[in-house]
């Protein structure tokens, strides 16, 4: 951007959230760069205001709580350019019009991935060991020599991994998983063969994902097409003793089939996501000993979101100096994300 007049920034996040995610640091950067609007406490403080701050608006900044920007809303924007969004999906914020009139959109999905991978690490590993039934029965007092009665542990080395979509959080996962040296199939129908190549993968089927792997990852997006991708079939295929991570969404998982494949006691699961949210407390899944249930906060740690809030400053630096973005979404990726 150019001109003598220094850009306007209004932040659509609620308070709280930009406190997760702009360090005093950052907000001190930002401030450097342009004139700075803060849209309010809460996210209907937020949508209340959109009207009166957007049409000076150059730059938004958007976060978790953020209401959505609107067709209306664009149109009531003509002098903005980007939209930095400091968390991961932007798709519920943002509609497909922003491309078309040539806003820039960024997100810091990326950065997010890193803290979400280890999340299905952390679950992999607890699963094939068993430790949240190991640590129940510890804080339980269970006799000692009885906790591990009908446990059979595994270790990740080696093991066959089956991951189901490509993207960001798949790839780090990836490169944690490396000196495990797992052998890899991945089902992604949007993932070119030399790029599954780059990785190190082998592109597969669904059902020879299922069918194949001791362990069962999903990373797939919110889509049409992923609509309970995961049903009853795909899940009797998997090996006796199989663990299935869930750190993407619900969605991709015919929760009802899962329900009932868990409580036969054949496979494990770590599961970050339900449908719906939060979990009922009078869940079924909560009455399990082989799943591990955390509410959804995957991607949740002081560094990630540090990390998420500096890179989209970064971003906005960037873009005014005309240099070339590192978080940018194309218009083409947009209908195939989360």
């Amino acid at each position: 951007m150019t001109g003598t007049a220094r850009p306007r920034v209004v932040v659509t996040a609620p308070a709280p959230q930009v406190a997760d995610v702009l360090t005093a640091e950052v907000l001190a950067q930002l401030g450097s760069l342009a004139e700075v609007a803060f849209a309010g406490e809460t996210t209907a403080a937020v949508a209340g205001r959109l009207d009166a701050l957007l049409p000076a608006a150059d730059i938004v900044v958007s976060g978790w709580g953020a209401p959505p920007l609107t067709a209306a809303h664009l149109d009531r924007a003509p002098r903005l350019r980007l939209i930095a969004h400091t968390a991961g999906s932007i798709k519920r914020l943002v509609p497909a019009l922003a491309f078309e009139r040539g806003i820039v959109v960024c997100h810091a999905s990326a950065i997010l991935a890193d803290a979400v991978a280890e999340t299905a690490l952390l679950l992999t590993l607890a699963c094939l060991r068993d430790l949240c039934r190991l640590d129940r029965g510890m804080h339980a007092g269970r006799p000692w020599r009885e906790l591990p009665a009908g446990y059979a542990p595994h270790q990740l080395a080696g093991k066959a991994l089956g991951l189901v979509g490509g993207g960001h959080v798949a790839r780090v996962f990836l490169r944690l998983l490396r000196p495990f040296e797992p052998t890899v199939r991945l089902y992604d129908p949007y993932l070119a063969p030399a790029r599954a190549a780059e990785l190190g993968v082998a592109l597969a089927d669904l059902d020879e994902v299922c069918r194949h792997s001791d362990i069962v990852s999903v990373h797939a997006p919110v889509t049409p097409e992923t609509r309970h991708l995961i049903g009853a079939r795909q899940l009797r295929l998997l090996r006796d003793g199989a663990v299935l991570i869930n750190t993407a969404r619900a969605w991709v998982l015919d929760q009802d089939a899962l329900l009932r494949e868990l409580q036969t006691g054949r496979i494990r699961a770590g599961l970050d996501v339900f449908e719906p949210e939060p979990l009922p407390t009078e869940s079924p899944f909560r009455r399990l000993d082989n799943v591990i249930l955390t509410p959804h906060v995957a991607g949740r740690t002081v560094e990630s979101r540090q990390r998420q809030g500096r890179a989209m400053v970064e971003e906005i630096a960037r873009f005014l100096a005309g240099e070339p973005l590192h978080h940018r979404i194309a218009a083409d990726q947009y209908a195939i994300m989360a």
